[in-house]
């Protein structure tokens, strides 16, 4: 039998106000003069609509038998129920069967849901002609009760009622299965992009570094003594950030920063590693947002990447990260030509697109091309805001 999972706790906070409306109906059908005999199925299915949520379908099952024994043992001992609202079933009963209904249609698979309302619909109908007939004292002698089309009609009514709103919570409840799913698909893309950035632009620019440096010492052989702590701290660098990355794909790592306090000694970090001749100018606040540090460093960083990688005859690298209006300005540019050979490692076409997506999350703006008398400029633009 299928379950929805639903908690204790959930199931008391959502059901509260049908058991106490359910609870009303009994209160007052037991200071009417309804039998003590009417009661014990009056609850239990009151007691099955509340728990319905739970288990429909079961929910379903048991209230249709608990009407129909219900009904029997009131034939078998004669005693009328205490003023039938549709067919033989009292308000509480009428109004729990109606709950059945409503979370049967919600729920149920719709095999499952036809059978639980069918199943209900055919024990109800079948009360009016199993139990006792009521009479009322205050009614006219001439007067037998509500005819058959008067209880045809309130039950068509009561039943069109409980289908619509299971039917409503039914669309409402796949409407919204939809927008989370496409949420988590959403997020999850996101999180395959920020993931794709980050090995891009943090492990390609170590290893981009450590086989320009290898390919150095290959060509000059006696210069091999002073590469390979680049190399050996290239590589230490490269583990540490996969550290971190592998920590925040588990979880355990989520908020480990990749930039300090002081973003200015970052970003002559990154440009001291880089190897290149660099020309930095940095004029930044004391304190900006991590967020925009990170992005900041990943700029510089991939951009003296594509530089190592890209540029020939490269003489200098102008390096420039100043705030002005609360706008970053990061500006990156070099004087050296494209290759004609393939770059090291080859060129997957990501890097521009890393950084522009960087930059367009922060809701800043970027360009990147050839300038006109030669090398290439990277330009972007942050808003420095908290």
């Amino acid at each position: 039998m299928e379950s929805t999972h639903l908690g204790w706790r959930t199931l008391t906070r959502r059901q509260w106000p049908l058991a106490c409306a359910l609870l009303v109906f009994l209160v007052g059908e037991r200071l009417g003069d309804a039998s003590w005999w009417q009661f014990p199925g009056s609850v239990v299915v009151c007691a099955l609509a509340v728990l319905a949520p739970r288990r429909p379908f079961d929910a379903a099952l048991a209230a249709a038998t608990a009407v129909a024994a219900s009904s029997i043992v009131l034939r078998v001992l004669d005693v009328a129920p205490q003023a039938p609202v549709i067919s033989g079933l009292v308000v509480s009963e009428a109004g729990a069967v109606m709950a059945i209904i409503a979370v049967v249609v919600r729920h149920a698979p719709l095999v499952r849901a036809v059978t639980g309302v069918a199943l209900l619909v055919v024990v109800s109908a079948g009360t009016q002609a199993v139990r006792p007939d009521y009479r009322s004292r205050y009614w006219p002698d001439d007067f037998d009760g509500p005819g058959f089309w008067e209880q045809m009609t309130g039950g068509t009514v009561l039943l069109a009622l409980s289908l619509g709103t299971g039917l409503y919570f039914r669309a409402r409840d796949r409407e919204r299965s939809t927008a989370v799913r496409a949420e988590v698909a959403a997020a999850q893309h996101a999180e395959r992009m920020a993931l794709a950035r980050e090995l891009h632009d943090v492990i390609a620019h170590y290893v981009t570094g450590m086989v320009v440096h290898a390919q150095a010492a290959q060509a000059v052989p006696s210069a091999a003594q002073e590469v390979l702590p680049t190399i050996v701290r290239s590589g230490n660098e490269a583990l540490t950030e996969m550290r971190r990355l592998v920590g925040t794909l588990r979880g355990t790592d989520a908020d480990a920063p990749t930039a300090t306090s002081d973003l200015a000694d970052d970003v002559r970090g990154v440009v001291e590693q880089s190897g290149q001749p660099v020309r930095l100018h940095v004029d930044l606040p004391e304190s900006v947002p991590p967020s925009l540090g990170r992005s900041v460093l990943r700029l510089v960083q991939e951009s003296l990447t594509n530089t190592r990688k890209h540029a020939d005859g490269l003489s200098s690298v102008d390096v420039s990260v100043s705030v002005s209006d609360g706008v970053v300005h990061v500006v990156v540019t070099d004087d050296g030509r494209a290759q004609k050979v393939a770059p090291v490692g080859g060129s997957g076409g990501y890097g521009l697109v890393g950084m522009r997506e960087r930059v367009e999350l922060l809701g800043g703006r970027f360009s990147a091309g050839a300038r006109p008398g030669g090398g290439w400029e990277v330009r972007a633009a942050l808003p420095a805001v908290e």
